[in-house]
């Protein structure tokens, strides 16, 4: 979601309970928006502790982790996928700001490169052990 979008829900949601109910209302925003950013919060530890239990950059099968992306994916969902934190590689393609490119790999020799633009994925390229550069 947009940042923009949630700042303006969480807003919205205070100026209801305020006109609904008063400072009662507010309380009861406050505490919705809290709920949801605790939600969020849990979420994101969640796949951080399950992708710690994993090899960093492994991947089961690289070939169906190429079939599952796609653009504007973020990388708490790429992780969430992978069940791992991918291998950083240096520099991106081009050297546009907030670039990054990621790695996971699977025991077949396979590997699945990402590039990421401002947090989303913006493309990926699925490489396997015979192929040449």
């Amino acid at each position: 979601m947009n940042k923009w979008i949630g700042w303006a829900l969480a807003l919205a949601v205070l100026a209801l309970g305020f006109v609904q109910y008063g400072w009662r209302g507010v309380v009861l925003g406050l505490t919705v928006v809290v709920f949801w950013l605790l939600l969020q919060f849990n979420r994101a530890v969640r796949v951080m502790r399950n992708a710690g239990q994993s090899p960093v950059g492994y991947v089961e099968s690289a070939v169906m982790l190429n079939a599952k992306l796609k653009p504007g994916m973020r990388m708490l969902d790429i992780v969430t996928l992978t069940r791992s934190l991918g291998q950083r590689l240096e520099g991106a393609a081009d050297d546009a700001p907030g670039a990054e490119r990621w790695r996971w790999g699977d025991a077949g020799g396979a590997s699945v490169e990402v590039e990421m633009q401002r947090g989303r994925c913006r493309r990926w390229t699925l490489v396997r052990e015979g192929d040449v550069a």
